[in-house]
């Protein structure tokens, strides 16, 4: 799997939205191998726009294209200043359920200190964290640049996720997350209340 990052600010998040429904309905069909997006903004105007693709050849297809060239064109003026963007074919995928079917996304980028232990605890705890967490439905890992990461993370609801954060872990189970914490150290987290999400 491939995943481009795209961060930026907006004041007009709407108008953002509108040029990514007009992406669904025009250039969808003919970008192969394209699998799904997340996207959405925060309360303060922060936007984070996450598209995965099976491979980075397709992705660069995808943008070779004219018709991609000029929906760009018209998107990035939806930003409020420069977008950064992040390639990635170093992804980890934990899936529960439909991750399309999230009504709340967090997005945590940072650094990791050893990302061979970090991703090593997240397989071990997939099977518990299943059954100890029915609201989180997936997340997805895109490791990049100078030991950076994305990582974001779909649930039911924030009610639930807001729930789920304060519920008692197992010994075990609390001693992992803590030595998780203590390897993958988040700069930033975005709360996206309203996520944009599509699928291919």
């Amino acid at each position: 799997m491939f995943v481009q990052v795209m961060e930026g600010k907006t004041s007009d998040p709407e108008a953002l939205h509108r040029r990514l429904d007009l992406w669904e309905q025009e250039l969808m069909p003919g970008a192969i191998g394209y699998l799904g997006s997340t996207g959405g903004c925060t309360s303060a105007g922060d936007c984070i726009l996450i598209a995965r693709f099976a491979s980075r050849d397709a992705a660069q297809r995808n943008s070779d294209r004219p018709e991609q060239t000029e929906w760009w064109k018209g998107t990035e003026q939806c930003f409020d200043g420069p977008v950064r963007f992040h390639d990635s074919v170093d992804v980890q995928v934990m899936t529960h359920g439909g991750i399309d079917d999230a009504h709340f996304v967090q997005v945590m980028d940072g650094h990791v200190t050893d990302k061979e232990r970090a991703v090593d605890l997240e397989l071990r705890s997939d099977a518990v964290l299943a059954e100890m967490r029915p609201d989180l439905l997936g997340s997805i890992t895109a490791f990049y640049g100078d030991n950076e990461f994305t990582e974001v993370a779909y649930f039911d609801s924030e009610r639930e996720a807001r729930a789920g954060e304060q519920a008692d872990m197992p010994p075990a189970m609390a001693e992992m997350f803590a030595e998780w914490e203590s390897l993958m150290k988040v700069d930033k987290y975005f709360d996206i209340q309203e996520p944009w999400l599509t699928s291919a």
